[in-house]
């Protein structure tokens, strides 16, 4: 496990809990087609199922957090499906980083301004390990997708696409 003092919170959350995981550090590329998420697959030489992007969204205006894979898209009838609700839309990136203290593309689902109800895609059940943000742009956490489930109270549903 690492330990870095004066740590995002996402890594603080995690020091604090003593589970397991990798801390990566990285620059991105200067090409940025198709996002952070999957500039981060391309930049460390990782599959993009094993990168899991997090995306803000309000299901019947109430803000929840998705964590998909870079490889695929996020299917906001299935998360409202899922959430209990009748609709969903991306929350706006400036409102998403106000929402969490983080910037677009450094989003974490760990260490939010506030716990948010939280659905990880079911994809991630077949991993030993997966890789998200770590609360900054240039740097991530591979860890257990249970671990991350049970630290954020988050639940497994099929919200890929």
């Amino acid at each position: 496990m690492a330990k870095n003092k004066g740590a995002t919170r996402a890594l603080q959350a995690l020091n604090r809990t003593g589970v397991d995981y990798e801390l990566i550090e990285y620059e991105h590329s200067e090409q940025m087609d198709g996002g952070y998420a999957l500039d981060t697959s391309r930049v460390l030489g990782i599959d993009p199922h094993m990168i899991f992007k997090t995306l803000m969204v309000s299901v019947d205006g109430h803000p929840v957090v998705a964590v998909v894979p870079a490889s695929g898209r996020l299917s906001l009838k299935a998360l409202a499906k899922a959430a209990g609700g009748k609709s969903a839309a991306m929350i706006a990136p400036h409102d998403a980083e106000k929402l969490t203290g983080y910037v677009t593309g450094g989003i974490s689902p760990l260490g939010q301004n506030r716990q948010l109800p939280t659905w990880i895609d079911s994809s991630a059940q077949t991993l030993d390990r997966f890789v998200v943000s770590a609360g900054k742009r240039t740097l991530s956490v591979a860890m257990s997708p249970a671990d991350l489930a049970g630290l954020t109270r988050a639940q497994f549903a099929p919200i890929g696409t």
